[in-house]
Parts: structure tokens; C-alpha cells; sequence
């Protein structure tokens, strides 16, 4: 349990509305980041204000990431700071931003702790959920393409929605965050930010099984944390990790270890190749988001309170994991048909359309007489077997005066004759 010296100088370290470039307000959010408030989204038992972002040209299957703010944040500061709508506009997939009311909580935190604001059906929980029906309604999302992150509080309260509402999530990213069910009031929640108590696998997994009725398929987890955070301990990473863990049924040892951006990095697979449970580690790094240059040579985010340049870009990491950074197809316009692609056939093959007769009677008229003096019949195909020494003699076909032909190849002659009637369909000004 802290001690009161200990709850002070935790209380000191929590980010203020005013300790940062990017505060509360959001005004220092660029307008053009395409934030839209969105009301009438339910009965809203949470008392939570929507926010989203919704591109012009969207990936197909239509995507949508639930992006969750930490304490002292707001929807739009945190987007400014963490570069989701950037991101969203770049790739093509919609972004919803739930924002916490000081009413709610003074800190601005989404009240993670809580029961009543995260059991299924209720509180801040249940409203969440209620953005995500309005949004798939509204700009027809695939149900099976919506994933959430958050840091921080943001981030225990993606583990909130991950666990209460499995079968809405395809997949999830927590930042700074803690697990699911760990603590039900402030006093277990700070103890939990700063002595996280070592659970058993199985009892960290049964609280996400016990938090709905779900027994299909569980959403698959990225989980980031700083090693040096001071805030939240780096031990919850972990037990994050071990918890969505017991939920897949994956072993503690994971199947690759790497290192990406210069951080190390876990990977766990299913049976069928696909990652479910991911890890880094962002070592030497405090509280907040990593930032950095991402693969695609951008920087999504913008640093300041508690959105960190690490030289890794968490943002495009996670959307990547979330498989939401391919290209958008473009959509190109047909080309219009030249005068030359309508005549060629009607003048080579077949008589001129009726139409083209009308409109200009007396260049059609001359067409025939120019194919005819082009166009000389190449001569017919040698049998093959005229060139094959048979075992047997074959019959002496009956001698002909044979017209006289030309030697050449019968493609020689037919590429002489295509060009020959193209310069003349130009010298009749019928063709460019």
C-alpha cells in the first residue's frame, strides 16, 4: 500500500491541463485534422463526448480505430499529438475519439477502476460501445475491421473494452496501460500503477473471460511501455502480456524476438501464422507515447506532454499490426475514345456505322476504294506436312500455273498494309 509521501509525489507526477505544449483545450490542434463532434449516439450512460474523423476515400473492407486518450487530454490533443488522423486520412480507414468530462473525473481520465464504468452494459464502457454502433452505422464499417488503443488511463481502458466487448474489437493496442480487472476502486488503481502485484496466468486470463459471455475468437493485443516509466511500472506490460496470453491459450515463451527501430520486440502465433500477442519495449523511455519517423519515411504525431520522440512511430506500428497501412487504389477516369479508335475497325474489317455514313458521306464513301487498293490476299499456308520428310512417299499434288505472290512472310505483308492504310486515313484527314 503507498504511503501519504508516496501518494503526494505520485499526485505531482500526473500530467496538468497547463504543463504541456498540447493541453486539455486542444487549441493548439491544427483545424484541419478533420475532427468532428458527434452527438445523439445513444443513451450515453458514461457522459463521454464523440469525436471522429472520417476520410473522403476509404479502404475496402471500411476500417474504424477507437483512439483513447490519457489523463489531462483530449480527444483532439491527443490526436495532434499522436498523429491517428493523419494517419487515418493517409491510409483511408475512419478514427473515433471518446473524450472523458471533467464532471466525470477532474484529471480527465476515463475512470478505468471503476465497476461502474466497466462492466458490459454500463457506465463509460457501455458508451464507448454506443460510439462504435454509430459509427458502423453511419459510414459503413466493417464490423470485423474495429480495434482501439489508448494510453495510459487510455490504455487500461482499451483493456476495459477489449475484455467487456471481445466480439466487437478485432484487436487492440495498449500504451502505458495496466490489465484488465486488476483494481475496482483509486486506491487499488494506484497500487496497482506503482507495486503491481504478480498474478497467476489464469487468474489474470479468467478476468477477461468472466467480463462477458464471448467463448468465440478473442481480439488480438500490441502491447508498449516505456522501461523507464515512473508513473505506471513496467511490470503491467508484462502482465498484460501474460494475461491476453492465458486468453489465447499461447505459451510464455514467444515464438520470435526481435528488434525493430532499435527496440526489442515479442511476437506469439496461432497454429495458422497469425499474430496474436505482440511486445515492445521501449527501453529508457518515460510515461507516454513513442514517436518517431515511421516506415513509410513520415512522421505521424507531434511531441510534447507526454507524446515522446523515441525514434519509433508507435501510431504507424500499431496500425500496421492492425493491418491498416496498404495503399488506397486509385480510381482513374476512362480515357476518351480518339476518332481513330472509332473508325479503324469499321474501316477495316467491316462497312462504316451508319451514323459516321451520315455525318460525313463523302470521306466514308472513298474508305472502301482505299482498303481495296492497300489490302493484296497473302497467300495461303504451306501444309505442314509439304515440309516433313515422311517414311512414305507422298502424292504428287497436280501441277498449276500458281499466281504470283510475293516470298515474303504473311506478317511482313500484313504490318506493310496496316501502316499503309494508317498514312492514308491520315492524308484523309480521318485520323490524327
Amino acid at each position: 500500500m503507498l504511503s501519504l509521501a508516496e501518494h503526494i509525489d505520485f499526485l505531482s507526477r500526473l500530467p496538468k491541463p497547463g504543463d504541456s505544449r498540447i493541453d486539455r483545450s486542444g487549441s493548439r490542434s491544427d483545424p484541419a485534422n478533420g475532427l468532428v463532434e458527434m452527438r445523439g449516439f445513444g443513451s450515453n450512460p458514461g457522459n463521454l463526448r464523440m469525436f471522429a474523423c472520417v476520410p473522403a476515400r476509404l479502404q475496402r473492407p471500411r476500417a474504424l480505430v477507437v483512439v483513447l486518450h490519457g489523463c489531462a487530454q483530449s480527444a483532439a490533443s491527443y490526436d495532434l499529438g499522436s498523429g491517428w488522423s493523419t494517419l487515418a486520412k493517409h491510409y483511408g480507414f475512419a478514427v473515433m475519439l471518446p473524450q472523458q468530462e471533467p464532471v466525470n473525473n477532474a484529471s480527465g481520465c476515463f475512470n478505468w477502476s471503476k465497476p461502474d464504468d466497466i462492466a458490459r452494459g454500463r457506465g463509460e464502457a457501455c458508451s464507448i460501445r454506443q460510439m462504435v454502433a454509430r459509427m458502423v452505422h453511419d459510414h459503413g464499417i466493417d464490423s470485423r475491421c474495429v480495434f482501439v488503443t489508448g494510453m495510459s488511463a487510455g490504455g487500461a481502458m482499451a483493456s476495459v473494452m477489449l475484455a467487456t466487448y471481445p466480439e466487437v474489437f478485432a484487436g487492440g493496442a495498449i500504451i502505458a496501460g495496466l490489465p484488465f480487472g486488476i483494481a475496482t476502486n483509486l486506491r487499488e488503481a494506484m497500487n496497482a500503477m506503482h507495486y503491481p502485484p504478480l498474478r497467476p496466468a489464469a487468474v489474470l486470463g479468467d478476468l477477461v473471460r468472466n467480463a462477458s459471455r464471448h467463448r468465440g475468437a478473442f481480439p488480438k493485443v500490441s502491447v508498449w511501455h516505456g522501461s523507464a516509466d515512473r508513473i505506471v511500472n513496467p511490470t503491467n506490460a508484462g502482465e498484460i502480456v501474460k494475461q491476453w496470453l492465458d486468453v489465447h491459450h499461447l505459451p510464455d515463451v514467444p515464438m520470435s524476438e526481435c528488434i525493430v527501430d532499435g527496440y526489442p520486440r515479442k511476437v506469439w502465433w496461432n497454429t495458422d501464422g497469425d499474430t496474436l500477442v505482440e511486445s515492445y519495449e521501449i527501453t529508457d523511455m518515460g510515461h507516454g507515447t513513442p514517436l518517431g519517423r515511421a516506415e513509410d519515411e513520415r512522421s505521424y504525431g507531434e511531441p510534447g506532454g507526454y507524446m515522446l520522440d523515441a525514434g519509433i512511430s508507435s501510431s504507424h506500428h500499431i496500425a500496421k499490426f492492425f493491418r491498416l497501412t496498404h495503399s488506397i487504389p486509385v480510381s482513374r477516369p476512362a480515357r476518351p475514345a480518339s476518332p481513330s479508335t472509332k473508325l479503324i475497325p469499321a474501316v477495316c474489317w467491316i462497312a462504316a456505322p451508319k451514323a459516321q455514313a451520315e455525318a460525313e458521306p463523302s470521306r466514308v464513301a472513298e474508305l472502301p476504294s482505299v482498303v481495296a487498293a492497300l489490302v493484296e490476299v497473302p497467300p495461303p499456308p504451306v501444309p505442314l506436312h509439304s515440309k516433313l520428310q515422311a517414311p512414305w512417299p507422298l502424292p504428287r499434288e497436280p501441277t498449276e500455273a500458281r499466281p504470283n505472290v510475293s516470298t515474303q512472310r504473311p506478317h511482313r505483308i500484313l504490318g506493310r498494309v496496316r501502316h499503309a492504310i494508317v498514312r492514308k486515313l491520315v492524308a484523309a484527314r480521318l485520323m490524327k
